[in-house]
């Protein structure tokens, strides 16, 4: 997933950081905006689906 955010926005995308963390949690936002929150949909999100929210956002 990180390489696919890295590929699809190379001129607004410096860099990624991952943060482990427990009891399942995955997480991701961007400039301190939620984009995906896995404890809200109750799954891992799907190929694409992550770029495609942050295109909504860009």
């Amino acid at each position: 997933m990180a390489e696919e955010i890295l590929s699809a926005y190379p001129d607004r995308v410096a860099g990624l950081t991952l943060v482990p963390s427990s009891g399942g949690r995955f997480i991701v936002t961007v400039d301190g905006r939620q984009v995906y929150n896995k404890a809200e949909t109750g799954r891992f999100p799907e190929e694409g689906e992550v770029r495609r929210r942050l295109a909504e956002m860009f």
